[in-house]
Order: structure tokens, then sequence, then C-alpha cells
């Protein structure tokens, strides 16, 4: 190529002559081409190491005049036929020339001139832009760079760098090449030549460390091997940027497209020297997306720059120092310190700026007020005039701004407001009387209006409960806050604001605040009526993902009674449909309805839909994808932040393949899928506010709060059981349920203090205690608060199994049990799974013989590290008999009662043969088989008070369920006399009892047994003894239950407390008061 012509002092030192004229002499570089000796050898050394050659190629054409010592450089070439053609060109149309001239300085000027000709030909015919861009020695280094490595034309370079590549444990010094889709190191010493050439598309792993055998350096991972580089001049700038190109490659690799370069980068204000192009694209893209995140702006929004400033803030009385970002459509100012302050300055809100005059105390002050009535005043700022100017044209192309320049002049307006690049083009906006036919959405909907959570309480009288009470103080705070930092887009927002995030958005202002802190406020705010007409263009579709939208609705939180009716579905379905019609590159993805639905019940359609927008397309990209990308990388980020902050727990759960499970349901849900929906809605406000380190934070807290259970786990299953109750806690009661459950325990405690107890109170109230343990209650306040609650119906046995669980939730046997306890158990009826609720009735029979070393074994079952249905102790018969005594009066009142009772004769008589079987693998059983197996069918009877036709079929179903286990019964005897007929209707239900632990207030003693003689039965029943080689296992109890579908209905159907906590409150039992969960207080 042609070169400006440049003086050279010593025309041969490292350079061999090839070719020569009068006028010209061609060079060739030592070291480059055949031979070079030892001297070729050295100059190919210093030309990797210390980069000559990419001052000067490895080819040169010289001018010299007579006998001057002084040559000028006119060309280069990186290759012998360029500098060839260039010779060539010379030879014949200069030689001729130059010889008709006396004078050498005549020669060296017509030269000099001739060649600054060319290049001003080839600049204006050629592409002068790029060749300004990548001057001199940057164009070079990608001759080389190409030459080197084989790179086609197409192939562009970033930049390089000089460092030390280590081979072995032998570093070699050279140069790494950065570009668009390559990683290239060259070196060169001494003879020996390393080249190494590695794609982005194959990085798996990019890493900045310093270790002592590798110090500052860069370790590049592929799939096959890892490189190590270092000594670098700028370390900091080369991992940035590699990091950039190895993103973009990843990207490109997803997208299915090419890597295009910036065209909209604003022109440098100065030549920037040795900078490529795309360096400067990528330096600006990444300055782009920090500031996007930082203040939550939109694809499209680009930065024109930033300075540093202060800025007034009325609320501390004090001058922030930070720094002001100008955009295209917005005005932003981050303080130094972060937290203290942040500002996002709308330019649609801007009304006036204004330079006020400057002064010693506030030198170069600008003073911006907005529509809002809030002035926010600038200073120290730099070269303040231009800043100004920037702002003052960005104003001009801003739609729907009202500004008056004090300054200088005013702006009109643009009547056409434009659509961002990153947005489909804009439907039109129908007019008030342009409603078409078929219309699916109109701004007159209820969802149109108020979120889905606000109409249906509309309807309801307002209570002045705890949650009320809270919610109230909580908008007080907020109102507060407002009067004091400002409302809406604009407010300051400070550490304050974080505090009152962190404590809850009220619900009436949770819309409202997720829109100004996800940014969607302004989407929305700019592109009026575009979710209306999109939803009009969408509807009606049928594509695959409204099929999928269709099949997931009725999944969209069908527990809440919003769903549970046309309008919230239709809400949920328009806002997904028009989505999927926004972008159809995402479509609809699992995940989403339950994102959406949440949305819904805190805002509009449009609000949520905008949200929604916000949450796919910048908070969480590509989240939501057919290959949920996203959520994949921030599952490995997730991965590597539990093995840098939990070591040990990492290594035990890599073994489990746990983490990989369960992070990626809590990503794309938010945690609203596995967390009670109280807890999750307030996690979802830290994450408007927060971004997506709150969900790791949270998922690392619940990781660490039980890396203890997590250790001693063996297997999957068990890690996923304990992280499934981590997450939902001890309880999947509401908070408002929990508040009404502990006023009512609370009052219960309260009672006893003052209507006369066995223990005195102190001994009931631990102040020292967490604060849901500090109150406690006794066995009999127990009974009353279970018999009132529970959702199991029990009749004359209720005392006996409230009782039970009394003795099984008396976890320190202390005969007191507090709060946390008294949830636990209750929980468990209300939210359990059929396992759950089959393994509380399973613990709840007491063996009066060796009786700790049972309560021992059920302590050590709660243990979380013997969290395991393998780990309960064995059945005997005597347990057995008393848990079907309890399931026959549960079932004594419910609809479905015969079905049940056939199902528990059913499973009775399998249990019973299971039982049996057992017997027979132990050393002794067949010796006991025939003496044993009365007290079984003794104990195995029905009570019936209910003098209905109904029991003879029950009392048969017991009686063919014993037939069928082929137990020995004795032959059946004349009735009874007509007293013991009579109490043989009158006992309620169908129990199956237990003769050997039954006490008189269980059964009476002249009740009759199916199958036997009154007289038999009482002699049978005072002096029968259980069997002590009979016993099954829980999973035994579990598989049999599984088999009779109306068990496992009832087990599964779920049960609403607050009727009961309703009931309760009607009959005046307690004396309520309206308390806070959290504020409560006793004197005395």
């Amino acid at each position: 190529m042609w070169i400006t012509p440049e003086e050279v002092l010593l025309a041969n030192a490292l350079w061999v002559s090839e070719r020569a004229n009068p006028f010209f002499i061609l060079q060739r570089r030592k070291g480059h081409g055949r031979g070079g000796g030892i001297t070729g050898l050295l100059v190919g050394t210093l030309d990797v190491v210390l980069d000559s050659s990419a001052r000067v190629a490895p080819y040169r054409i010289l001018h010299q005049t007579g006998e001057s010592q002084i040559f000028w450089n006119i060309a280069c070439g990186s290759s012998r036929k360029e500098i060839t053609e260039h010779w060539e060109w010379l030879e014949t149309n200069l030689l001729q020339t130059l010889s008709i001239f006396d004078n050498d300085d005549d020669i060296t000027t017509f030269v000099k001139g001739k060649i600054q000709g060319i290049i001003a030909e080839e600049n204006k015919s050629g592409k002068p832009q790029e060749e300004d861009e990548d001057p001199g020695k940057f164009r070079e280094a990608e001759l080389k760079m190409r030459k080197l490595f084989g790179m086609p034309e197409e192939e562009k370079l970033v930049n390089y760098y000089p460092c030390s590549y280590w081979k072995g444990r032998v570093p070699r010094q050279g140069w790494i090449y950065l570009s668009v889709n390559h990683l290239c190191f060259y070196s060169f010493l001494l003879g020996k030549e390393v080249s190494l050439v590695v794609q982005w598309t194959d990085v798996t792993q990019l890493d900045k460390n310093a270790t002592l055998v590798f110090p500052e350096s860069i370790r590049v991972s592929t799939r096959d091997t890892e490189h190590f580089f270092s000594m670098f001049l700028n370390i900091n700038e080369t991992f940035k940027l590699m990091e950039q190109l190895a993103n973009i490659a990843m990207r490109q690799l997803l997208d299915n497209e090419s890597f295009s370069a910036d065209r909209s980068l604003p022109k440098p204000c100065k030549t920037l020297k040795n900078v490529s192009a795309l360096k400067r694209d990528l330096d600006a893209r990444a300055k782009n997306e920090r500031y996007r995140a930082l203040f939550r702006l939109t694809q499209d929004e680009r930065l024109d720059g930033h300075t540093d400033c202060t800025l007034w803030t009325p609320f501390a009385k004090m001058h922030v120092v930070g720094q002001m970002f100008v955009s295209n459509n917005y005005i932003c100012f981050a303080s130094r310190e972060e937290d203290l302050c942040q500002l996002i300055i709308p330019l649609r809100e801007v009304t006036i700026v204004e330079k006020a005059d400057s002064s010693s105390v506030l030198p170069s002050p600008l003073s911006i007020s907005t529509k809002n009535k809030m002035t926010f005043l600038f200073a120290n700022l730099k070269d303040r005039d231009f800043l100004v100017q920037r702002i003052s044209d960005f104003l001009q192309r801003t739609p729907d701004s009202v500004t008056r320049f004090h300054i200088c002049h005013c702006f009109q307006e643009n009547p056409s407001p434009s659509t961002p690049p990153s947005l489909p083009p804009s439907p039109p906006v129908l007019g008030l009387g342009e409603m078409p036919q078929n219309q699916h959405y109109s701004p007159n909907l209820p969802t149109a209006k108020k979120g889905l959570l606000q109409i249906y309480q509309q309807d309801v009288p307002e209570e002045l409960g705890p949650k009320v009470t809270r919610e109230k103080m909580k908008e007080e705070s907020w109102n507060i806050h407002f009067f004091e930092f400002g409302r809406g887009v604009c407010m300051y927002r400070t550490s304050k604001s974080r505090e009152l995030v962190l404590n809850g958005i009220p619900e009436s202002l949770r819309g409202e605040l997720w829109l100004l802190f996800s940014g969607a406020q302004n989407e929305m705010a700019t592109h009026p009526g575009y979710y209306g007409s999109l939803v009009e263009q969408a509807m009606g579709k049928c594509t695959l993902a409204t099929e999928e939208i269709e099949r997931d609705l009725h999944r969209s939180m069908p527990e809440h009674h919003a769903f549970q009716n046309e309008m919230g579905i239709a809400a949920l379905r328009r806002v997904l449909t028009a989505y999927a019609y926004r972008n159809p590159s995402i479509g609809y993805c699992q995940a989403m309805n339950i994102v959406t639905s949440v949305l819904l019940l805190y805002c509009t359609e449009e609000e949520a839909f905008w949200l929604l927008v916000a949450l796919c397309e910048r908070m969480l990209p590509d989240y939501y994808n057919t290959r949920v990308v996203g959520a994949l990388v921030d599952q490995g980020v997730f991965e590597e932040l539990t093995r840098e902050c939990l070591p040990l727990l990492y290594e035990h759960m890599q073994d489990l393949g746990v983490i990989s499970t369960i992070s990626l349901s809590w990503f794309l849900t938010l945690f609203l899928s596995v967390m009670p929906f109280d807890s999750a809605v307030l996690l979802v406000d830290c994450f408007f506010y927060e971004g997506i380190k709150v969900i790791f934070q949270v998922a690392l807290a619940v990781l660490h709060a039980n890396m203890d259970q997590l250790l001693s786990c063996s297997d999957e299953g068990e890690a996923m059981t304990i992280l499934g109750r981590a997450i939902m806690t001890e309880s999947a009661f509401s908070i408002e349920e929990l508040e009404e459950l502990y006023v009512l325990f609370k009052a219960k405690h309260i009672m006893s203090c003052y209507w006369g107890a066995s223990s005195t109170a102190a001994e009931r109230h631990d102040p020292s205690l967490p604060y849901l343990e500090q109150y406690r209650i006794d066995s009999g306040q127990f009974t009353q608060l279970f018999s009132a609650l529970a959702p199991w119906s029990c009749g004359l046995h209720t005392n006996t199994l409230s009782s039970r669980l009394f003795r099984l939730l008396d976890q320190n046997k202390d005969s007191l049990i507090n709060f946390k306890e008294f949830v636990t158990g209750l929980s468990g009826m209300y939210h359990g799974d059929m396992t759950e609720k089959l393994k509380l009735l399973y613990k709840l029979p007491e063996k009066p013989k060796d009786y700790k070393y049972y309560l021992r074994m059920w302590a050590k079952e709660k243990e979380p590290k013997k969290e395991s249905i393998k780990d309960l102790p064995r059945m005997n018969q005597e347990q057995f008999i008393e848990m079907c005594k309890t399931l026959y009066n549960m079932f004594s009142e419910d609809p479905m009662e015969q079905e049940l009772y056939h199902g528990i004769a059913t499973v009775a008589s399998l249990l019973l043969r299971i039982g049996e079987v057992g017997k027979k693998f132990t050393n002794n059983g067949s010796q006991k088989t025939e003496v044993q197996l009365p007290s079984a069918v003794d104990a195995l009877q029905p009570e019936r008070e209910d003098s209905s036709g109904e029991g003879g079929s029950g009392q048969s179903l017991v009686s063919k369920a014993l037939a069928e286990a082929q137990l020995e019964t004795p032959p059946a005897t004349a009735a009874g006399s007509d007293e013991e007929a009579k109490d043989d209707t009158s006992v309620s239900s169908y129990s199956v009892v237990s003769a050997g632990s039954l006490q008189c207030e269980d059964i009476a003693d002249d009740t009759v047994l199916i199958g036997c003689a009154s007289g038999d039965v009482v002699d049978r029943r005072r002096g029968s003894v259980p069997d002590a080689d009979w016993s099954i296992t829980f999973e035994q109890v579990l598989a049999s239950f599984l088999t009779e579908t109306s068990l496992v209905d009832y087990f599964e159907k779920k049960h609403d407390i607050q009727s009961k906590i309703t009931a309760c409150k009607s009959l005046r039992a307690y004396p309520f008061a309206k308390l806070d969960l959290f504020n409560l207080t006793i004197s005395g």
C-alpha cells in the first residue's frame, strides 16, 4: 500500500535490498522469507517481541536521489506480490519522467507529491471512512494477522495486545490478536514459532486470576484444553474485550445471525489513532448496555455522553457528587456512592431547561423542571453550553414535549411520535368511535381499569384486622416517602426507597411501583394504545403459542378466586396472546402464565403486558424462549456462586445432581410456584427493584439455611424433599391465616392466666424465646382449639385424637406446646399431601410397653437428617387397630361415608394379611399365629350411634374383611339383650378398637362385637394380649391406601381453615383482639 512519505535515516539496518534503480529500492526485512541465518532469527524475534513489523511491513520501497544519505519510505506491503505491483507501477510510470529532472530536490518533491496524490485518489474512490478509522499501525497489524493465520478479508481485527502464552512451563512472548470470530496468538523466538487459533464459539469459560505459576493471567478454557496468557500491559481491558467477543459469538450461535457493526454510532470528536471501528463499536455497546441496565431503560436507548457533576438533594440538604448521563430520551444521574441517590428524567416530562448564574459556591449550575412541578439543580458541569445544546437537540426530536428555554429559544413539537426500533411497528390507534365489531379489548373492561385483586376485594367489607392495619401503615410510610422524595418516574431513588421495598410494597401501590422500578412505565407512556391494538390483531389467530396458552390458562393460580371465573382467565389470555404476537421469537413459554397471573392481580391488563415485556426482554432476557437459554446461563452462574460461597455443599450437591434440577424452576417462576404466595410476592417486589441478583441471594440463602440437612442427604429425592419443605416453610398457611390463628392461640394463653391452670403464667410465657415460641398452652386448651379448628371430625374420639397429637407435638415433653408447634400439626392436616397426612396418623397411636423407645424413634424421625419414610418405626398390631379406630371415626360424618368404610375395610384386610405374612419370616412366628389372631378379631368391631339401616352393611364389610384375612373367629352366639342391642346402635361410627389398650372412656364394656358372643367378647377384650410378632411398615400402609380411590380422594381433599376461624369468632368463645402478628405485646 502507498503511504505518506516519511524519512528513513538508516536504509540498510535490518533490511535486505532485493531490487534497485537510480531512484527507488525494494527491500525485504531480515527474518522474512528464506535464509537470514542468526541475524534473521534475531530480527524475527525482535519483530514479534517489539512489534516493529506492525509499524513497518515485511516489504517496503524507498526513494533515494544521487548520493544522498536520506531515504523516503513511500510504500509497504505484507506480501511479495503486493510490493511487486507497486514496484512495477513505479518503473512504468515514473522512471522516464524522473530522468529529465536536473535537481535532486525537485525529484524528491515530485515523488512525494505524486505519492500523496495517489493516496488522495484512493481515498476518494475507495472507503476513506474505514481508512481514517483504521490508520497505519492498526491496518498493518490486521494485514499481518490475515497472513499469519490465513484469515479471509471478511475477518475483522478488533484489537491486539502483547502478552506471553504459556506452553507447558515456558512462556512464549508474542502478540494476541482478537478478531470478531477468533482468538489468535503468534510468537517467533530464535527460530521457534508458536501459532494458536481458537474460535470464540469453542470457548467455554474465561477466567482472570493470579497464581504463583501463572501471575496475573487469563485462562481460556475450550472443550478440549486450557490456554493461559499473561504479562499484559492492560489485563482488565483485554479481559473485558475477550468476554464481550465470546458473548457475541454465543449470541450469534444461538440466534443464527452474523455479526453486524453498529452504523448509528456518533462520530468521534477527535481522530482515534490505532483504534479500529469495531473496537469503538464494541466499547460503545458495552457502555450502552451498562447505562440501560443501571437505569432500566429500553433496548433502543443510546448513551450520547456522560459528565461529572453534583446534584442538589432537597431531602438531604446537600450536593451529591455523581455523574449525569444524557441519551436520546433521558437525562439520568447516579451518585458516586452506591444507593445514595439515583434519578431518571424522561425528556417527555421536561418543561424548562435553564442555565443559572454561576458563583463560587455553585459553579456552572443547570436547572431542569418537569411537568409534575419538580425542579432539579445540577452544578459543577464541565462544558455546560455544549451539554445544554445537546439536550436541546434531543428535546426537539422528543414527541409530546412542551419545552420553554430561558437560555435562547423555544422548540417546536414533533407531531408524529416515532416507534423505537426494538418494537414492531405500532398498530393504528383506534378512535373513540371506531370500535370493531368483534372487539376483544376495551378500555371499559374492569381489568383495563383495576387489578384483579382490587376488583374482587371491592365488594368485601373492610375489616380492621392485622393485615389491613399493616397495609395502612405501609401506605402511610410510602406517602411520607412520596412527599419527601417525589412521586412518579422522576422520584429520587435512595437507600430509603430500598428499605421500604424490602419491608414489602402495599397492595394498593404494588402495580404502580412495579411499573416504576422495572422501567415499564416509560414504555407504556411512549406507546399509548399499543396494547389494545395488539390484542385486536392477535386474538382469533390459531398458532402453536395460542394452543399452549389455552392449555395452561386454567393451571395459573387455580386456587385463587380471581382465576376461577372467566374474567381473570380472559384477561390472562389477552395478555399472553398479545405478547406472543408481539414477540414471535419467544411466543409463549411455560412459567409465563404463572408470572403474568401474579402481575394481573395488582395491575391492569396494559400494565401487566408492559411488565411482561420488561421481564422477558430486559430483566430476564432469553429466559422464556424455547431453549430457556437465559435461565440455563443463570443456572450456571448460580452453580459458580454456590461453589464460591458454599464449597462443601457444592461438591456434595454436584454428586447428587440437585442444583440444576431445583434452580431452573426457582428462576423461571421467580419462586412463585415453590414458595408461599405472600412470601413470593415480597420477593417479586425486591426483584423489580434490585434485579436478578435478588434471586441469586435468596437461592443461596435457602441452600445455606439447610446446609447441614443437605450434607447428610444420600440421594437426590431426599435433597429435593428438604429443599421443597424449606422453601414452603413449616406452615403452608397464608400470612393472614397465621395472624388469625395467632390471635386465637394467644387468647387461649391469656385465658389460662386468669381462669386457672395447672402451671403458672410465668411457666407459659418466656420472653427470651423467639416471638412465636414465647406463649404456650396445655393439653386441655389444645383440645379445645383442636376441636374447633381441625378439619377431621372424629365424634367421641376427638378428645383422644387431640391428646395423641398433643403428645406428638410436645417435643420437649413439658406438657406445653408453643404456637410454632401448634401450627406445624395443623398445617399437616390442612395442607399436607396424602403421604404427610397418613404419616401423621401413623405416628399418633402410642404403645404402652416400651413407650420411651417409640418416643425416641419418633423424635429422631423428626430430625431433618432423618426425614425419610424408611426411618419410621414399624407399627404393631395394637397401634394398627388404634389407627383404624381413628379412621372409622373420621369418616362418620363424611358424605362419602359408605365408600370410605368399604375402602378402609379393604385396606385393613390387606394390611392384616401383610402382617401375617411378615410373621412367617420371624423365628417363632408360626408358633404364635393361632394363639394371637383372636385378639385382632376381637378388636376389629364397629360401634354405632346412628339408628339408620346403614349399620348392617358396615358391619358386614368388617366381618367380610376379617373373613378374607382368614382370621379365626369364634362362632356367633345368640343376639344379646335388648339393652345391648340398644347400645349397639348408640355408639358413633364404625371404630376399630384395641381391646388391650382402650380405656373405659373409649368404648363401653357392653358393646357388641361382630361375629362374637357378647359375654365372650368382654372376657376376651379384658384378657387378650396383642400379637407381639405382627407388624407392618409405613410403606406398606401407604401402598395399601393408594389402592382405594375413595381414600385417596379423602386425603387429597383441600380444606379451608378460614371457615373454621370465622365459626370460632361467631361463637365468641375467645376474647379476640385485632392485633398485629408482629406488634403483639402483653403487659406484666
